[in-house]
């Protein structure tokens, strides 16, 4: 099977904003990270949710910051009773 690769654009996480404040307004808090980069930034939830409900084996490209960053899922944080996507982590590749 093809790998597929994802291209989402990612934009600062704004101080003192809670999870929740930035689901309500349609973002996802997201966590890049590898052994040298620990990044906390927000991805509309919509695309994310489309992409990873395809297929969750998926490649993810983040843009941040005019830098580009491959990742692999590590974890996608779900409230079982409403499946709702609350958080994500991703490693840099």
């Amino acid at each position: 099977m093809e790998s597929v690769i994802v291209k989402l654009e990612a934009k600062d996480r704004e101080e003192g904003k809670n999870p929740r404040q930035l689901r309500k307004e349609g973002l996802l808090p997201v966590t890049l990270y590898s052994k040298d980069v620990n990044l906390n930034v927000v991805v509309n939830t919509h695309e994310f949710k489309i992409a990873y409900q395809k297929n969750k084996e998926t490649n993810f490209e983040f843009s941040y910051n005019k830098k580009k960053y491959s990742t692999v899922t590590k974890n996608v944080q779900l409230n079982y009773a409403t499946s709702e996507i609350l958080s994500a982590e991703f490693a840099i590749v």
